[in-house]
């Protein structure tokens, strides 16, 4: 779990980044096709192209294509409808998708798991309901599909790591996520972007930069890395642990208004489902093996 506790910290600065500095000045799909080509060309020394076997191959470069690719382009499209604060808050949902997924793919339902994620989003959703704007279906609607996509792809990287096993380090064969992900955005900015709005100052630059090496790059591995540690239900909680981070981080730096008293009790709430996950694992996996007896 200390990965994912470390990659929820690099990320907690993310939303505010694009919020402040790329959303509504920089095309989305050059965004998000900016930071698939950095993470891919970090990656690409390391890259095997031999030696791993296909199914990895495919199915990574799917997990890619999935979780980086159409993610990315709907939530960087969402911050045209939705406030920092409201993107965070329609994130709360993608610890359902997972708990979900990750039982249709192992054939069980995990009442433990899903009653964990459910605190996680409530926890959440008491941290940031305050209202929303006009325009809140179409953004909602737009997060649904990344958080679909992004729980389908950590899940889906989890069950195929663990089905398929190799002696090839995962870093090896990791580049083929950065693969399937400009398999997406490559399209989509040549069909959709806008060619007037790519990056004009020095600060988009950088935190382009800053988003495409460190968020994308060696966050999106790492997290992917931690999820093959962890049980369905840490993984689905610790999904939502990136709300209260990424409001500190708004508070603190960008010094917008927030609630401290519902920022606390929310984030005790997710710290229980934490705990609630961890204390009745024992009589999750019980439960499993006797409805599959």
């Amino acid at each position: 779990m200390a990965l994912l506790i470390c990659v929820t910290v690099l990320w907690a600065f993310s939303f505010s980044l694009i919020g402040e500095f790329l959303a509504g000045q920089v095309d989305s799909d050059f965004a998000v096709l900016s930071r698939v080509v950095l993470a891919g060309l970090a990656f690409l020394p390391f890259t095997r192209w031999r030696g791993v076997r296909n199914e990895l191959k495919v199915g990574v470069t799917v997990v890619g294509a999935l979780q980086f690719g159409i993610t990315y382009l709907c939530l960087y499209r969402s911050f045209s409808y939705l406030t920092v604060p409201e993107v965070l808050l329609f994130t709360i949902f993608t610890p359902l998708y997972v708990t979900v997924i990750d039982d249709l793919l192992n054939r069980r339902f995990s009442p433990i798991a899903l009653v964990a994620a459910a605190l996680a989003t409530l926890g959440a959703g008491i941290i940031r309901y305050d209202g929303l704007s006009a325009d809140f279906l179409t953004g909602f609607l737009l997060l649904q599909i990344a958080n679909l996509t992004f729980a389908a792809g950590q899940v889906g990287y989890k069950h195929l790591i663990k089905r398929f096993d190799t002696d090839v380090p995962l870093y090896r064969f990791f580049g083929y996520f950065y693969v399937g992900a400009l398999m997406i955005a490559l399209p989509s900015f040549l069909i959709f972007g806008d060619a007037d709005r790519i990056p004009s100052t020095a600060m988009q630059w950088g935190v382009l930069t800053w988003l495409g090496l460190a968020a994308s790059g060696l966050g999106l591995f790492l997290w992917n890395r931690g999820a093959c540690l962890v049980d369905a239900g840490t993984l689905a909680v610790m999904n939502n642990a990136l709300v209260p981070a990424g409001l500190l981080v708004n508070l603190l730096i960008w010094n917008r208004d927030a609630d401290l008293v519902r920022l606390a009790l929310g984030g005790a709430v997710i710290v229980l489902s934490l705990w609630v996950n961890h204390r009745f694992s024992y009589y999750r996996l019980g439960w499993v093996q006797v409805s599959q007896r």
